[in-house]
């Protein structure tokens, strides 16, 4: 919510050049996590696997596998990113979550 609402602050707390790109790319990134937290809110009480949901599980397991992706290649190109590699980690771990759900897991059986 703070991307959507707050980008010129979290800009400026994050020492960078304050542009009105970055600013539409924070709240459109804003956007983007506040509809899959919605997405994964309304579906809380269903099941996920297999056939069951499996908009939801594509929609998790791209978003974590293109993050957790370009996270580990942004850490071997620039040494700044370096702190992120916890994040990059957990994003990875999702990804094989969700894959295997998407791709193996059924809950029916």
């Amino acid at each position: 919510m703070a991307l959507i609402f707050l980008p010129q602050e979290i800009i400026q707390n994050l020492g960078l050049e304050p542009s009105s790109l970055l600013q539409l790319i924070l709240q459109a990134a804003g956007g983007l996590y506040y509809a899959f937290a919605m997405l994964n809110w309304m579906s809380r009480g269903t099941r996920i696997g297999g056939i069951f949901n499996r908009p939801v599980a594509v929609a998790n397991f791209s978003h974590f596998l293109i993050v957790a992706l370009a996270l580990i290649r942004g850490t071997f190109k620039d040494e700044h990113i370096i702190p992120l590699v916890p994040l990059a980690i957990v994003y990875a771990v999702f990804a094989v979550l969700f894959g295997w759900m998407l791709f193996r897991h059924s809950p029916a059986s």
